[in-house]
């Protein structure tokens, strides 16, 4: 199939962004693209630090200091009606 972005493909794509976006907008277009890319990455890294559990990091105990945690025998069963 040959490479697509390759001389003159590569440069049909870009006149056809030119005409869709116009030459004023593309460095706002951009910057608004960079951003949200920064962003993403930023929660994707914050999404991959909330994964990691007490028992997966090296020389935690695995104790909650939660003092409102229920075991989970409590949490699941319904109240009971006198």
């Amino acid at each position: 199939m040959g490479n697509l972005f390759a001389g003159p493909h590569l440069w049909i794509i870009l006149i056809i962004i030119l005409l869709l976006f116009g030459a004023a907008k593309l460095p706002a277009l951009a910057k608004s693209l960079g951003q949200s890319a920064r962003a993403f990455k930023g929660e994707m890294k914050a999404m991959k630090e909330d994964d990691v559990t007490p028992e997966e990091t090296p020389g935690a105990t695995g104790t909650t200091t939660s003092s409102t945690a229920a075991p989970a025998t409590e949490q699941d069963t319904p109240p009971r009606s006198s």
